[in-house]
């Protein structure tokens, strides 16, 4: 292929803008809703692998820009906008200093036109987290929903909006202490031309129920994306939890096993039945990458087979596998395990992403990253479509920005 085709990212971030919940949120809200404020921080606890765990107003620490909602106390960290800098980890920052591609419109398209990419799926960032979660943990249940919908308005009628059309395209976050809320949210979303959502990788670290169990908590989630034609996105961390190995073992570990979320996941999806009860229901795994999946789907293939007659917990009327085609997309940066298996997984469920503005971007040389793993992995130009562009048209369904080829 003389030119790889301009790209289509299934995973970047927007940070969201200081005044996003101050300039939305009803008057009664405002006080108590999400803010920024500028000030000096320090650290008063460090988590695993020296990550921050809590942070205090020092006037003898570090500038920093600060969100302030209800209980939060949250300094932007330069790991959560990473572009731009040289040095990466806990330093905080301000927005100031931000690479303005990461949350101003008209400076993310023209970062999108650098890095050879036409369109992006956007995540939330920072206060939120990746799928709504801080809202979720407050007690108060009436902000915490008001916040939800001014974010979704935000993301879909701004971000996405205007010269954003068709190019941002908006991710939306849910009330997840009320599936019935939430699948409101997703038909509410989906009216305003938004659909995808973003959903924790697994319930269970954020307190929520699993998706196993007789109740069947969650259908109402699944019941409302399928009748929206609404992709369920699950991004790494989603969980508020990242595998270890032990509390003193350094980020580079967690950093290195993140893909360990997304196969827990995908297990759970298949032997929940989940994806045997919604069969149009649609799944990515935004960066899980997919090398792990060959082995993965092998296993679970043979235990099926060998144990469905018992109470060993496959009761599955199909193999594992076959709920993957068409339903189950895998999202990649630079996993060129996974592209030399592409037969063994499907080269129809292999996306791709930038992930901008995040510490593991290949901003600014997405299309040299791109045309080394193509060429490693010794794709066609039929294969290198599908990878760069094909594949996300079809999963999303981009044809409803405009996008068709």
């Amino acid at each position: 292929m003389s030119e790889i085709p301009r790209i289509i990212s299934v995973d970047d971030h927007v940070v969201e803008p200081p005044d996003l919940w101050q300039d939305r949120l009803p008057a009664k809200h405002r006080e108590r809703g999400p803010r920024v404020e500028r000030m000096r921080v320090s650290q008063t606890a460090v988590g695993k692998g020296g990550r921050s765990a809590a942070w205090r107003e020092d006037p003898d620490g570090e500038l920093a820009d600060v969100w302030l909602y209800d209980d939060v106390f949250f300094p932007f960290v330069m790991l959560y906008a990473a572009a731009g800098f040289d040095e990466l980890g806990q330093t905080v920052t301000t927005f100031d200093q931000l690479h303005p591609g990461a949350w101003k419109q008209a400076e993310r398209l023209q970062v999108m036109d650098q890095n050879h990419t036409e369109a992006a799926i956007c995540f939330p960032n920072t206060l939120p987290r990746f799928c709504g979660q801080t809202f979720t943990e407050r007690e108060d249940k009436e902000l915490a929903l008001a916040c939800i919908e001014a974010y979704n308005d935000w993301v879909i009628d701004d971000w996405g909006g205007g010269e954003g059309h068709g190019r941002l395209i908006p991710v939306a976050i849910l009330p997840l202490w009320d599936p019935q809320l939430a699948a409101d949210e997703i038909h509410r979303c989906a009216d305003k031309g938004s659909h995808a959502i973003t959903f924790p990788e697994n319930p269970v670290p954020l307190g929520l129920p699993s998706i196993h169990g007789p109740e069947r908590h969650w259908d109402p989630v699944f019941r409302a994306c399928e009748d929206t034609e609404t992709v369920v996105c699950m991004h790494i961390g989603s969980s508020s939890s990242m595998p270890s190995t032990g509390p003193d073992a350094p980020f580079i570990i967690s950093s290195t096993l993140t893909f360990q979320n997304a196969q827990g996941s995908v297990l759970d999806y298949i032997f929940s039945g989940t994806l045997e009860r919604f069969e149009r229901l649609t799944l990515a795994y935004s960066e899980g990458q997919v090398g792990w999946l060959p082995y993965v789907l092998e296993r679970a293939d043979k235990l099926w087979e060998e144990r469905s007659a018992n109470s060993f917990g496959s009761w599955l009327p199909n193999p594992p596998s076959s709920y993957i085609p068409g339903r189950v997309y895998g999202c990649i940066f630079d996993d060129e395990t996974g592209l030399r298996n592409r037969d063994a997984i499907g080269m129809d469920q292999i996306c791709f992403e930038t992930d901008f503005p995040h510490a593991d971007s290949t901003y600014p040389h997405t299309k040299k990253v791109l045309e080394s793993i193509c060429a490693k992995a010794g794709l066609d130009d039929d294969e290198i479509y599908k990878l760069v562009r094909g594949n996300a048209i079809r999963a999303f369904g981009l044809e409803r920005y405009g996008i068709t080829t």
